[in-house]
């Protein structure tokens, strides 16, 4: 018994023992064909390279650039005034229509008068009076019929009542209101019948050729500010046309918040296709033409180390071209443009978009299916 159970035992132990070592055998297979997949697959991607990265792109060239301020400005008319009245009283006529180009000095509305016109008739024949009084006095005083005190009262009295009859005629007058100077009349909601007090609006009236146009510029730039100098204008209103124009006036002090300096230009508006209170762009070309190399603004990246972009670089053996990373200084920008001082020179081909999937060294594809935009005078579209 006591050998039985011990061959028992020693058989017992032997199965234990093989089951372990198939155990380790295959955890063993397992983990060497792991190593082995994982070792396969990088050697496989190593084989492969880095997959290119699609991008688009443009050639560096040198392009002429003027030095051009584009702003927004705010148009004014040159004489512009509500017409009101000096009179009160009840308006007998009105001698416009609204929208009206007008004269100076011509009658735009008659308020009733007929009171004030009686009163200078009486006015007028006192003064008569008085006047053939000092005639008929001064003849006596020549023979000394009278004393020189009566002739001078009569004088007085004389000069008194011309004073009376010219106060009477400034009344009638302010009943009769005029244009201060040739220009457009607004829309008025006067009629005849209606009773209006001394100092109502009665139209508006805006001289409008020339026009006014007000905007500022940066002080830096207060050492090529000249009078005279000549700007354009445009407008959404007029995508069209160019409006041009000149500086008038430079203002004499700087605005301590925004440190610009106001510029009043005038713009010539014989058409009348500019009313006051429109804004426009005034584009104000203050400097001489220089060359300088431009890129879109897109292909820029700006950090806190310098601006960069990505070059293009053709590699040998038949390989994908491959971007590099490079520093470069840059400029003044108009539209979507940058002017480029370094970095970069003429012929280099540099991407403009996608750049965020790039470093040095990463093979690049070019497509031109859609560009950037690159325009220097970029206007708002609408699709």
């Amino acid at each position: 018994m006591d050998s039985e159970k011990a061959n028992n035992q020693s058989l017992t132990k032997k199965r234990m023992i093989i089951m372990l070592i198939v155990v380790a055998l295959l955890m063993g297979a397992i983990v060497g064909f792991n190593i082995f997949k994982q070792y396969a697959i990088k050697k496989y991607m190593s084989g492969m390279g880095i997959p290119a990265q699609t991008v688009t792109t443009i050639i560096a060239h040198y392009s002429e650039w003027t030095p051009t301020i584009d702003e927004v400005a705010t148009l004014r008319a040159v004489r512009g005034v509500s017409i009101s009245t000096e009179s009160a009283g009840l308006v007998k006529k009105v001698l416009f229509h609204s929208g009206d180009k007008v004269k100076a000095n011509q009658v735009l509305l008659v308020l009733n008068k007929d009171t004030e016109e009686a009163q200078l008739k009486v006015l007028k024949a006192s003064l008569k009076l008085a006047k053939l009084t000092l005639e008929r006095d001064r003849k006596q005083y020549q023979v000394k019929a009278i004393s020189l005190m009566q002739l001078q009262n009569d004088e007085a009295d004389y000069q008194s009542k011309l004073a009376q009859v010219e106060a009477q005629k400034a009344l009638v007058e302010k009943k009769i209101v005029r244009a201060p100077f040739s220009g457009k009349v607004g829309i008025t909601t006067i009629n005849p019948g209606q009773y209006i007090n001394v100092g109502d609006k009665i139209v508006s009236l805006q001289q409008t050729t020339p026009i006014l146009a007000d905007f500022n510029v940066p002080q830096s730039l207060f050492s090529v500010l000249k009078v005279k100098q000549p700007i354009t204008l445009t407008s959404e209103v007029w995508p069209k046309i160019t409006f041009k124009g000149e500086i008038g006036a430079v203002s004499a002090d700087v605005d301590q918040a925004t440190r610009n300096i106001a510029i009043q230009a005038i713009v010539q508006n014989d058409q009348q296709h500019l009313l006051p209170g429109m804004f426009v762009m005034a584009h104000w070309q203050y400097g001489q033409p220089q060359q300088f190399l431009t890129l879109p603004q897109s292909a820029i990246t700006f950090n806190p180390y310098g601006a960069t972009v990505f070059v293009v670089k053709n590699t040998a053996n038949g390989k994908p071209p491959t971007a590099q990373q490079v520093f470069i200084t840059t400029g003044a920008t108009r539209g979507d443009q940058i002017a480029i001082l370094s970095g970069i020179k003429e012929g280099d081909e540099v991407v403009t978009s996608g750049q965020l999937k790039l470093k040095t060294g990463i093979p690049v594809s070019v497509s031109h299916l859609v560009e950037p935009a690159n325009n220097p005078a970029p206007t708002p579209q609408e699709h």
